[in-house]
């Protein structure tokens, strides 16, 4: 009663409250700020992260934009004035040109032909007439790419340099589409027909708009004080988090579905909600801590972005909790379920016709059901990995059209950097730059390499006899020194940058380590971006496996300890390794690779898989202790919760469909994802978990080791069995003797 008096007396304040503190939350949330670099999909203390950040450090950050000019070559002064006004930008360092190349090679006494032979697939393409400019971003333009990316643009309209006539490539125009797909802008009209769908099918189940638009109001609420949460801790968007307000929505009107389905059951009781209540509170609260669990075990990855939807999700599960179980009774306090909507529902009886079906059928099922588990579940030993920026890009974007023109029409864009260190002892400069040639010579064989440059390049093949032009030549180079980043720490360490091919059928982490083999030097140190992919690559097949076992084992015991008793919960727990056996099976039967975004959703799916099973096997504790029949406990408590998880299911599944139809990869893969996982996991809650509890083998001391123990407590459930149910169980041998027998 005193759950009832609290809701009748602060319903209407806690809505308001709601209502008032929406807009506040809304605001919080659109400050949140986007960081897709490549490089946090690692931690800083690993070994290719130091590595490239000393890279880094030495030689200034790897951040250029390339600007192809078809028909370049042939228009030199338009491609020198775009340049200049390129670097007039103070997001611009610096920028190059074939002709400014040119005019340095030349004063280092570099024959001509020498000169074109090394610019072309460089910054020329004199088969194709194009032209490159490679610009140099600043540290305030590193900072903010996607004004540095639009400032180019800007001034390329400017010069009349628009359409075909023109491609941008480079990390930084890669990272601010990234960025922009990825932002919660981009993405907002795909949630919102999320949010369409969902509110027309919780009309359906509710018929009644008040209650409707109240419940997903709160469902907006719940997504709006994650994301604020996340701002004032300091977090930051990614593409990966921007999947984080779908799984709110989900967790949240499930909770919700349920709590109002409790209520709806305990109608006929005189005090519905007190009853529902205490009903839902042990499920929600138990599904929510695995789920939390299930999240959490996402932070052991050594993904930036995984690690951080980790702790986003962890908090995310709780608020759903929060808004679902504690909210959404001021909703039905200030709304009321009409009893005789609930009488006269004939959706019920269609559910028990199904849930008669499969008890009476338990064995088969659970034959039938187990091999298509065990089928499916072998393609997961055929996983595997690939991570690429450019496949989250859409195929038919500007960006990604760009990309491919340059690589085709200009240069590679991959690169592996080499730093060759040459201590402390003192070594002339010409035998530096002979030992840089001889290293660029051995990585020139290599055959997905197509072009090296490093400070050696600037130099002729063979310097002046006359030792005083010699010195001319050393001197004009160290006065020039502070112009290029090819040396660091007074010619101390010298890189060596190699563009990879983008159609060699090697993947870069195999040319890495060729490479590696090819030079077999302690003081050459190979880096760039292809090491921090391949070990991240190789992360996201171990932290799969790391994350979801961690959940599991932990989840089990949960299970185990909320059930008292180990094979009940070793039970339980086999219809949850559904949606992952089916759908991650499938996967890795057809030979889908799995990335950053597609690996999270296994422990959302765990998580979601134990939602459902905690509801279904609290009723079942429930029934089995009022019938001792294993057979007519599972029936029942299908009846009881079937019809909330199957309705949440279809809510949410049909609403991230709508994500599939965004053109940012990672959004519409996730949608995909989501969905078949939500529908797998209604195989384990809803068919294999009740049909496996059917098939209990009921022993004969049942009654006798139970009566003194549980008579208190069946009592109690006897009390808070729903109407519906009571006429059920009378009614039950009548309808199936052979599974209440």
């Amino acid at each position: 009663m005193m759950i009832s008096s609290f809701y009748n007396k602060y319903s209407r304040q806690l809505i308001w409250g709601v209502f008032c503190t929406l807009p506040i939350l809304t605001f919080l949330a659109e400050l949140l700020p986007s960081n897709n670099d490549i490089e946090t999909w690692l931690p800083k203390d690993s070994d290719v992260r130091i590595v490239y950040d000393r890279f880094k450090a030495e030689f200034g950050a790897e951040e250029v934009v390339l600007v192809a000019v078809q028909e370049g070559l042939d228009r030199p002064l338009l491609v020198e004035a775009t340049a200049s006004r390129i670097e007039s930008l103070p997001t611009v360092r610096q920028c190059w040109t074939p002709q400014r190349l040119k005019s340095i090679l030349h004063e280092f006494k570099v024959e001509p032909a020498e000169i074109d032979n090394r610019l072309n697939g460089l910054l020329m393409n004199s088969e194709k007439n194009v032209a490159g400019i490679l610009v140099l971003l600043s540290d305030i333009g590193i900072r903010n790419r996607a004004g540095t990316v639009q400032g180019i643009r800007e001034k390329l309209e400017y010069n009349q340099l628009t359409g075909n006539e023109v491609q941008l490539a480079g990390a930084p125009v890669v990272i601010a589409e990234l960025d922009r797909l990825g932002s919660q802008k981009s993405n907002k009209k795909f949630f919102i027909i999320t949010l369409l769908i969902s509110l027309c099918l919780l009309y359906y189940s509710f018929r009644e708009w008040k209650k409707t638009l109240a419940t997903l109001g709160l469902t907006i609420w719940a997504i709006n004080l994650t994301t604020a949460l996340i701002y004032l801790g300091g977090g930051e968007m990614n593409f990966i988090l921007g999947a984080l307000s779908v799984m709110v929505m989900v967790f949240t009107l499930a909770i919700s579905i349920h709590v109002h389905h409790y209520v709806a059951s305990c109608i006929d009781e005189p005090d519905p909600l007190a009853v529902a209540l205490k009903i839902a509170w042990k499920p929600c609260v138990l599904a929510t801590l695995t789920t939390t669990i299930g999240l959490f075990s996402l932070t052991v990855s050594e993904i930036g972005p995984v690690i951080q939807f980790g702790y986003a999700a962890s908090v995310g599960t709780f608020v759903s909790l929060i808004t679902g179980l504690g909210l959404t009774p001021a909703v039905l306090t200030l709304w009321p379920i009409d009893p005789n909507m609930v009488h006269s529902g004939g959706k019920r009886w269609n559910f028990q016709h199904c849930a008669n079906w499969l008890i009476d059928h338990s064995g088969r099922v659970s034959i039938a059901t187990i091999i298509l588990v065990m089928t499916t579940g072998v393609g997961l030993f055929s996983l595997r990995t690939k991570i690429d920026p450019l496949d989250f890009l859409p195929a038919e974007g500007r960006v990604i059209q760009d990309v491919r023109a340059v690589q085709n029409n200009l240069t590679e864009l991959d690169s592996i950097e080499a730093i060759v260190d040459f201590g402390d002892e003192e070594i002339p400069f010409i035998k530096k730059v002979e030992h840089i040639r001889k290293l660029e010579a051995i990585i020139q064989q290599h055959p997905a390499v197509r072009h090296t440059m490093s400070l050696a390049s600037f130099f002729p093949k063979q310097f002046p006899e006359s030792p005083f032009e010699t010195a001319r030549l050393l001197s004009h180079a160290q006065s020039a020194h502070g112009d290029n980043d090819f040396t660091s720490d007074g010619e101390r360490l010298w890189r060596i940058s190699a563009r990879i091919s983008s159609d060699a059928d090697l993947p870069q982490d195999q040319v890495y380590d060729e490479l590696a083999v090819m030079i077999d030097d302690p003081n050459v140190i190979l880096t760039g971006v292809a090491p921090l992919l391949r070990r991240a690559q190789n992360q996201i097949f171990t932290g799969f496996w790391e994350s979801f076992s961690m959940a599991f084992v932990i989840i089990t015991i949960v299970m185990i300890v909320s059930l008292r008793s180990i094979k009940a919960g070793l039970v339980a727990m086999v219809p949850n390794l559904t949606p992952i056996c089916i759908v991650f099976g499938i996967l890795g039967w057809y030979q889908i690779p799995i990335d950053i975004g597609i690996m999270m959703t296994a422990s959302i799916a765990l998580g979601i898989a134990v939602d459902g099973t905690f509801h279904f096997l609290v009723r079942y504790q429930s029934q089995f202790r009022l019938t001792r029949n294993s057979a007519q406990a599972s029936r029942d408590s299908l009846l009881m919760t079937g019809e909330p998880i199957f309705t949440a299911a279809v809510i949410t599944g049909a609403g991230m469909l709508a994500l599939t139809l965004s053109n940012f990869v990672p959004t519409a893969r996730f949608g995909y994802m989501m969905t078949s996982l939500l529908v797998a996991a209604l195989v384990g809650d809803l068919v294999l978990l009740p049909c496996l509890l059917a098939l209990r083998p009921k022993k004969s001391d049942d009654h006798n080791e139970s009566d003194h123990t549980d008579s208190s407590q069946s009592s109690h459930d006897q009390q808070h069995t729903p109407h519906f149910l009571k006429q059920h169980q009378h009614g039950a041998k009548d309808q199936s003797g052979k599974a209440v027998a």
